[in-house]
């Protein structure tokens, strides 16, 4: 017997997608095997791990822990969609100037979960990071560099903020013009 299918409807990395899907297939499959996106990374299949961590509606999740017919409806970013080659996300910029990976397979998970923290928090302290960072493995870092990185793109973001627009008038009354001159004049 067949598992019975459903239709579910994802945005992912901002394109929408519909698929009949069985009702028990897993988010990270969905995302490798129907779509083909393999940034994804299984690597447990127990959410030990977090290598399959996305973000859905902005909030990191381990993938292999959501059905695909959970996720209908929401909006999914995976690696892939995190940046361009030609303009890197401040976190993969950071994981690049900073060497915040080794082997590379749990770095796609990392990145996100750091993602989803400075969604949260975009000024985390080291002590928050490292939190923020539990359970996530990594077993070829100490994660000092991983942390290294993450502090990066918080910096690399927060001088992309914009400064707060202070409103100057134009000109001063004509009166406070000649009140400012004299005043100047009797200095």
């Amino acid at each position: 017997m067949e598992g019975s299918k459903c239709s579910v409807t994802l945005s992912v990395n901002g394109t929408s997608y519909t698929r009949e899907v069985e009702a028990r297939l897993l988010l990270v499959h969905f995302l490798r095997d129907e779509l083909g996106l393999t940034g994804t990374h299984v690597g447990c299949d127990t959410s030990q791990c977090g290598a399959c961590t996305v973000l859905l509606d902005r909030k990191a999740v381990k993938s292999c822990t959501v059905l695909a017919v959970q996720a209908d409806g929401c909006e999914v970013t995976t690696i892939e969609g995190l940046g361009r080659i030609d303009k890197l996300h401040p976190l993969q910029e950071g994981f690049w100037e900073k060497h915040g990976l080794q082997c590379g397979f749990c770095t796609p998970g990392v990145i996100m979960t750091a993602a989803g923290l400075l969604d949260e928090n975009p000024h985390p302290t080291e002590e928050e990071i490292r939190e923020g960072l539990e359970g996530v493995i990594c077993r070829c870092t100490g994660y000092q560099n991983i942390v290294r990185a993450i502090q990066y793109a918080a910096d690399r973001t927060h001088q992309a903020e914009p400064e707060p627009v202070v409103e100057v008038a134009a000109s001063a009354p004509t009166g406070a013009q000649d009140s400012l001159r004299q005043e100047g004049e009797d200095a």
